[in-house]
């Protein structure tokens, strides 16, 4: 998706070996719709070529300011960028921001930026020992009351190494946004759940999560707050891991009751039977039973409970009819796809809500963007 459509993001590269990472980065941003503008310190030139930025960006990198006032051109008042991304960002660089000296390209492109209060990501790289001294921490806590977005780096090693790019993107993503979901509390249901009836076979669908990422992804860069009750692992937002159906229930469950949720996206394939479960392993080669209970429903659950705007998800063939009474028991929406949908990277998907339908068809992405475009 063209996210960043219509944007100018300044990428200011510092003097860590991460540097080597921002062809990638520049790539990225620019599959996404930005127009980039590299500006590089000495020290990040010792490390990246300046050509290969130029490259990367399809503009000369900036290696000094100039006559031209290169910073003011920017992040001045009325300049072309949107954001001033610090990526990778050193402990050298950090604290002259926290300290406003302004002895490089990329320290005076930020005191300028943050002069005019336009968005700044930050995504530091360094040694762990650098990263955990106290002057580095004090300084980055300067920077976040600020109001600069500091991208956590990835611990390994013995390092503080730059967070990867998807990261990176999605985080610059957020600060162009405008972010209309700030102090929103979503809750998202994702994926499959798996229901254990002997010791090694569990009970499943073929869901891979692939929407509740995309709905999680698009809640966080719109700027909301964001937790996923799920079995698996996504970036920049709170995972909470579970197995089976009775684990999601009481984990949705206690975040309703524990700190109240805004907006409810059931996204998950939640079982709706349990079978009875066997101890051992049943042996193979015989005919086999199973007595399959049914469960409760979260949905109607976390309604009762918090009562947020609630958005909900059927999966089948002519499922209007049962969407409606979902509809006019109170949900906000209800997005009905067919199975064919599930695991798949895209598909068409109708968005119901009480006095409108519409219908998209595209990747997850895109279907989650026109989601959260419904409701907002």
């Amino acid at each position: 998706m063209k996210t960043f459509s219509g944007k100018t993001v300044v990428l200011a590269v510092t003097g860590s070996i991460a540097a080597v990472e921002t062809v990638k980065l520049a790539h990225a941003l620019r599959r996404r719709g930005a127009e980039v503008q590299a500006v590089m310190t000495e020290a990040a030139t010792g490390i990246i070529h300046p050509d290969a930025l130029t490259y990367a960006t399809g503009r000369p990198a900036i290696t000094r300011i100039t006559g031209l006032v290169e910073h003011i051109l920017y992040c001045g008042e009325g300049g072309a960028a949107d954001l001033l991304l610090i990526a990778p960002c050193t402990a050298n660089t950090i604290g002259k921001i926290a300290a406003g000296i302004d002895d490089t390209p990329a320290t005076t492109f930020a005191t300028t930026a943050l002069g005019r209060r336009m968005p700044v990501v930050v995504a530091p790289a360094m040694h762990e020992s650098m990263y955990r001294h106290p002057g580095v921490v004090e300084n980055l806590e300067r920077l976040r009351s600020w109001g600069i977005d500091i991208v956590a780096p990835r611990i390994e090693e013995g390092k503080a190494k730059v967070a990867d790019i998807d990261t990176i993107v999605l985080h610059a993503a957020r600060a162009v946004s405008g972010r209309p979901l700030a102090g929103r509390r979503v809750l998202i249901t994702s994926g499959a759940c798996a229901e254990p009836f002997d010791d090694v076979r569990v009970l499943t669908t073929r869901s891979t999560g692939r929407m509740g990422r995309a709905l999680a992804l698009e809640a966080f860069r719109l700027g909301a707050d964001v937790t996923v009750v799920h079995a698996g692992s996504f970036p920049c937002v709170r995972n909470i891991r579970v197995a089976t159906a009775a684990d999601m229930r009481r984990a949705v469950l206690s975040v309703c009751r524990d700190g109240g949720v805004d907006i409810y996206m059931s996204a998950a394939a939640i079982s709706d039977f349990a079978p009875e479960r066997c101890e051992g392993k049943i042996p193979s080669g015989s005919p086999l039973d199973i007595r399959l209970n049914p469960l409760p429903k979260i949905i109607d659950e976390v309604m009762a409970t918090c009562c947020p705007v609630t958005v909900a998800f059927k999966l089948g063939w002519h499922e209007e009819e049962r969407a409606r009474t979902m509809l006019d028991a109170g949900v906000k929406m209800v997005v009905v796809n067919a199975p064919p949908a599930m695991g798949a990277a895209g598909g068409t998907f109708s968005l119901m809500m009480a006095d409108s339908t519409i219908e998209v068809t595209g990747s997850k992405e895109e279907v989650a963007a026109a989601i959260w475009s419904g409701l907002l």
